[in-house]
């Protein structure tokens, strides 16, 4: 299966809240093989449909035990406390220690159209969240405290405009002259 470009930060498509899938067929099937090779070669533990442009409600993942996916994920409960060091496809090379709830309960479709329910803690779980968030139009950056967020925003403002990583805000070499 080909592999398919995974969209960054600034792409409006990762901002946009997606749709239901309303049909499980061939075409769906052959997009959930190539955004599995395409989170394999990131390497990623998850891949939401919006990260490589396709505004449907579906991701796949691998908390350790394979690939799997899930439709129309909905997240039904949760619960505790958890800080993690988190990262994200759409965002590479940057990570921050993010808290969310420890546990959940996710409620979906397998591939096949069966419902599936599946209550996980700690990594498996933080992975649903995250994807649920991408799925939302949310990304990480939104999650962090406002320090944080703003320090987040400097680098990626950066990284758009291609300036030095040591000079996120184009300063330095504005005045270097």
């Amino acid at each position: 299966m080909p592999l398919i470009p995974i969209r960054q930060y600034g792409d409006p498509v990762l901002k946009a809240r997606t749709r239901e899938v309303e049909e499980i067929d061939g075409a769906l099937v052959g997009l959930i093989e190539s955004m599995i090779e395409t989170m394999y070669a990131a390497p990623g533990a998850g891949l939401a449909a919006n990260q490589v442009g396709v505004q449907r409600r579906l991701f796949v993942y691998d908390a350790g035990e394979g690939a799997r996916v899930v439709i129309n994920p909905r997240i039904v409960e949760s619960d505790g406390e958890w800080a993690y060091e988190e990262g994200c496809l759409s965002v590479p090379g940057l990570s921050w220690e993010i808290v969310r709830p420890n546990a959940v309960h996710l409620v979906g479709l397998d591939v096949d159209g069966n419902e599936i329910s599946i209550e996980a803690e700690e990594f498996e779980g933080r992975v649903f969240q995250h994807e649920l968030d991408h799925l939302d139009g949310v990304l990480l950056v939104e999650r962090l405290q406002e320090e944080q967020r703003k320090e987040a925003l400097k680098i990626l403002r950066g990284r758009a405009l291609d300036l030095d990583a040591a000079d996120p805000d184009g300063l330095s070499s504005l005045f270097a002259r």
